[in-house]
């Protein structure tokens, strides 16, 4: 049975250059890493190919080095239910969260080892002597063994981690790190997320990056993003455009699918909105996004309304919580008092159609009036960079990856405590209540991204982890 399947992403044409000096440096980049793999693959490794920051990371990576004649691939490993509940167990313990609370012993291992084996296997049948494969996130790192013992360089990225240490971090590292022994070269987001058990191996720091030139962050104008809305039943109005978007190939297309929205009554057009986009994961907290809005934020702006997006729960593989987790924000929406409730819509993405999904979050965040990211513990949270890039007013948790996008009070704002809900609240009154401060903001947001979170940077120190592999020249960081 075939256990792995490969991702194919459309190549951006040459022609395609919005940002020319963008582009030009990601040639540039690109046409280095050809020449340093000469004839190698390089082989990218995950567990999903829609939902998550992961999955957008590669979408870009893949689709600007095919302009090269570079031969970089992603191929996505399968598993049963049994091993994406114990992955996301471990992804919930390396953010220092308890998850479900269940256990990690060699029931477990078993469990892992076996899916990890198998996939393993039939990657070992398709590399070569000398290939590079980057390994990403805890679903993978069983993997490493077999692949390197077939002569290729082995690279383990983790996109997630805490930045406190505690026993659920510890134990997550207890049960992942015997399975990582072979790996050659390790990179994390932030140094905090390292265990003290890699401080002797070679570790690099690469915060992740936004992909200007996908359908989610390419330029939209306000017409096309009225008419994506109305198209795909997020909003109700009258618009005179048409619902167009760009894909990476450069080819136009048109919405015609729509989103599944819970709410009592349309969002207009005109309605202002706090957006929160994100999976539905517990550790994003989009019921004390709804919760807080609700008590803190509903009662004293009047005709602001709070909109909850992210994927079809049911598409996103190897998250078998999101379909819970947005079944308890639904309950929550229900709970709420008539007049409120009106106010709230949740909106479910139908991500399995990946090009549209993108183009109607794309057309929310230039859309929204603020963003939200009030994560409990977060990796690094793409989706604040996207914010920003759009110029849009971004109030988020203080949390992991999410510090080191946003100078506080300067190009966004950054929630000391993402529990407390009543300053959150005020946090989006204040902001709501002062349009001039939003656009500062904003426009503040969209140059720290311009200067510090594209591709071009992060392709630029991947290829130099890589390039130190191959030359040799690894060593303790």
């Amino acid at each position: 049975m075939t256990r792995m399947h490969t991702v194919r992403v459309p190549t951006m044409p040459v022609e395609r250059r919005e940002e020319m000096t963008e582009w030009s440096r990601i040639d540039e980049v690109n046409r280095h890493a050809e020449a340093m793999l000469h004839g190698r693959t390089l082989w990218n490794v995950n567990s999903t190919a829609v939902g998550g920051g992961v999955a957008e990371l590669l979408t870009a990576a893949l689709a600007q080095s095919g302009t090269t004649r570079m031969d970089e691939r992603w191929t996505v490993i399968e598993g049963d239910q049994d091993f994406f509940t114990l992955t996301k167990r471990l992804h919930h313990r390396l953010h220092g969260s308890a998850g479900d609370g269940g256990p990690l012993g060699p029931d477990e291992q078993e469990v892992y080892e076996r899916v990890t084996r198998d996939n393993a296997r039939e990657l070992v049948a398709q590399i070569k002597h000398g290939d590079v494969v980057i390994l990403h996130d805890p679903q993978t790192a069983g993997m490493a063994a077999l692949v390197a013992r077939a002569g290729a360089h082995v690279i383990w990225r983790a996109h997630i981690g805490a930045d406190e240490e505690n026993d659920h971090v510890r134990d997550a590292w207890g049960f992942l790190l015997p399975y990582l022994e072979p790996v050659e070269a390790f990179v994390f987001s932030r140094w905090s997320y390292v265990p003290p058990q890699l401080s002797e191996r070679d570790v690099t720091v690469i915060q992740p990056a936004i992909d200007i030139f996908v359908e989610k962050n390419v330029a939209m104008d306000d017409v096309d993003v009225a008419a994506v809305l109305v198209t795909s039943g997020i909003a109700t109005g009258t618009t005179d455009g048409a619902p167009v978007f760009v894909h990476q190939d450069w080819s136009i297309d048109v919405v015609s699918r729509t989103a599944a929205v819970d709410q009592d009554e349309p969002l207009a057009l005109e309605d202002p909105i706090v957006l929160q986009v994100s999976r539905w994961d517990p550790l994003k907290d989009p019921v004390g996004v709804l919760t807080g809005f609700a008590d803190h934020v509903a009662p004293v702006v009047p005709g602001v309304r709070l909109v909850l997006a992210g994927p079809d729960p049911s598409s996103v593989s190897d998250d078998p919580e999101g379909a819970a987790v947005y079944a308890a924000v639904r309950q929550a929406r229900a709970a709420l008092a008539p007049e409120i409730r009106r106010r709230v819509h949740l909106v479910s993405l139908p991500a399995t159609h990946r090009s549209e999904s993108a183009a109607m979050v794309n057309a929310l965040q230039r859309h929204a009036t603020i963003i939200v990211q009030k994560s409990l513990a977060e990796g690094f949270g793409l989706t604040v960079s996207e914010g920003m890039w759009k110029a849009r007013a971004v109030v988020a948790s203080g949390v992991g990856g999410i510090q080191d996008q946003i100078d506080d009070g300067v190009s966004g704002i950054l929630l000391p405590d993402p529990t407390d809900l009543a300053a959150y609240g005020a946090a989006l009154v204040a902001l709501l209540q002062d349009p001039d401060r939003m656009r500062s903001l904003g426009a503040a947001a969209h140059d720290r991204v311009r200067t510090q979170f594209l591709t071009s940077r992060l392709l630029r120190q991947e290829y130099a982890v890589v390039e130190r592999l191959l030359t040799g020249a690894l060593e303790p960081r």
